[in-house]
């Protein structure tokens, strides 16, 4: 088994005024030649927008692109036609593919919106570009870890264009779950939302993130109540 920790305060960090976000990756003006991607996994924003305010149109290509809100209502809109708000609880993914483009606005006024945006390189490019959102309230299940994300379609949760599985899980202290990876060229990142998990002897907490690969499977217990998201993507890029 091989491992890659990064904690939360060594995150690339950009304030914009409107925008307060963390990158797990080099993203825009952070730039760390050690911590480019994590297989597959390019990036990974921990966003916070401030009310009323959000990012312009802008286009995206040949990447799949997740987000997953944490607090509030992001409004999105995109060259495809759509117009829809994503919220808490929800999972929203795009296939760039030959070209989108779109925007993301906080929808609300009073308070700002939370979300992770992440990206995947595709194992295809230049596909045609879709859009899908699902709620994840009808498939969330209590102290062990449920798919959101897969290759396949008709499989529970969304799909894209790569040989991932994404997991949510939300525990209660003291509970634990075993994590058995899909693929053997795969490894997993992990990243803890909230609270403090401990894996394979690892101590992790809030914003933490844990890459490992080169296993079959890992334990997980949650040390606090806590709510941790599983990457799982192929290593090889």
């Amino acid at each position: 088994m091989k491992t890659v920790l990064h904690k939360a305060n060594t995150r690339g960090h950009a304030d914009h005024g409107w925008l307060n976000s963390h990158h797990s990756f080099s993203f825009a003006n952070y730039h760390n030649p050690e911590r480019m991607n994590f297989g597959v996994l390019r990036v990974l924003n921990d966003d916070v927008v401030s009310e009323a305010r959000g990012f312009g149109t802008h286009p995206h290509r040949n990447m799949e692109i997740i987000s997953i809100p944490l607090e509030g209502d992001l409004q999105h809109m995109d060259s495809m036609g759509n117009s829809t708000v994503i919220k808490e609880g929800d999972v929203q993914v795009m296939s760039a593919g030959t070209g989108i483009q779109h925007s993301e606005y906080n929808k609300n006024k009073d308070r700002p919106v939370k979300f992770l945006q992440i990206w995947i390189f595709p194992n295809k490019n230049e596909v045609e570009p879709r859009y899908d959102q699902i709620s994840l309230k009808d498939i969330a299940v209590p102290n062990r870890f449920y798919q959101i994300l897969s290759p396949n379609k008709g499989e529970q949760g969304v799909w894209i264009h790569q040989e991932a599985w994404f997991h949510l899980g939300e525990f209660e202290a003291g509970k634990n779950d075993t994590y058995h990876l899909n693929n053997g060229g795969n490894g997993v990142y992990l990243f803890v939302i909230e609270g403090k998990v401990e894996v394979n002897g690892q101590k992790l907490e809030r914003r933490d993130g844990y890459g490992l690969w080169e296993l079959e499977k890992f334990d997980l217990t949650a040390t606090t109540d806590a709510k941790v998201l599983l990457m799982e993507v192929p290593m090889a890029l």
